[in-house]
Formats: C-alpha cells, sequence, structure tokens
C-alpha cells in the first residue's frame, strides 16, 4: 500500500518558495518564488536580492532615508529573479508559487510571460497602491490568484 501523508502540489511548490526565500539577504522581508508547468514540474526559483554584480555588501539594504541608499532602487524582487532566471522557451500557462503577493512591476513581467495563476503565502501590502494595481492588471487580464491555505504541516530540515 502506498503511503498515505505524502504533501499535496500546492505544499510542495509554496515548500520550494518558502526554502528560496532564505538565500535573501534582505533583513526585513525575505521573498521567494517557485515558478511551475502545467504538468507541475519546475521551472524557475527566484528570491529577492541584488542584481548579479552589485554586491549585497555595497549597495545599501535600508528602508528608509535617501531613496537612493535605500533597497527600493536596487533589489530585484524574487517573481522578477525567477522569470528571468528562466531559460526555457515559454512560461505560459505557468503557476507561481510567491511568498508575498506580486508588485505591480512584477505583475507586468507575469502578465507578459503568460503564467496564468498565482499562489501566494501572505499579502501584507494589499492595502498599497502598488498590490492595488497588480490586482486591477490581473483581474483585467483573467489571471488567477489565490491565498496559499497550509494544512498546519510541518516539515523540518535538518542536515
Amino acid at each position: 500500500m502506498k503511503k498515505q501523508d505524502y504533501i499535496t502540489w500546492d505544499e510542495y511548490f509554496m515548500g520550494i518558495a518558502i526554502f528560496s526565500a532564505e538565500r535573501s539577504k534582505d533583513p526585513s522581508t525575505s521573498v521567494g518564488a517557485c515558478i511551475v508547468s502545467e504538468d507541475n514540474k519546475i521551472l524557475s526559483v527566484g528570491y529577492n536580492g541584488m542584481p548579479i554584480g552589485c554586491s549585497d555588501d555595497e549597495f545599501s539594504w535600508e528602508r528608509e532615508g535617501n531613496p537612493l541608499d535605500t533597497k527600493y532602487f536596487y533589489v530585484c524582487h524574487a517573481e522578477m529573479n525567477a522569470i528571468l532566471n528562466y531559460t526555457g522557451p515559454y512560461m505560459k500557462g505557468a503557476k507561481l508559487y510567491v511568498t508575498l503577493f506580486p508588485c505591480n512591476e512584477c505583475t507586468k513581467a507575469i502578465i507578459q510571460k503568460g503564467i496564468s495563476e498565482i499562489i501566494y503565502l501572505s499579502d501584507k501590502y494589499a492595502d498599497t497602491n502598488a498590490t492595488r494595481a497588480a490586482k486591477k492588471m490581473l483581474d483585467a487580464t483573467g489571471i488567477t490568484y489565490r491565498k496559499y491555505q497550509p494544512i498546519n504541516r510541518e516539515i523540518t530540515i535538518s542536515l
């Protein structure tokens, strides 16, 4: 008889996104993303971080102060990194698992790549204009989004 308590696809792919977020050096918001094909194959992963060639030690991770001395002009979001890391021919019909609801800029790329569904863990910026604009674009293009529903399973990784 086969094992009965195996994890679901949603648990698996959100787990990959959560694990990817652990690569982020951002001290306040670590975000991970996992893009999955229609037949449940991982296409790409990403996390929020500085662009290649921009040192994590030289560019600021601050949230406040002179805008050029904060992270906001420099950090590449997890969703964008996952899209840019993909080397295959297309993503049409793919699903995006992400630990934080995408901003309006990442949403533009999500739409352009043909991703059809977003499964997110947190929507803590729901009241911001960036998230409102993202949802407006997603609704206009028919891309579905839903909050990930954990089933209170704990998985521990020990090395």
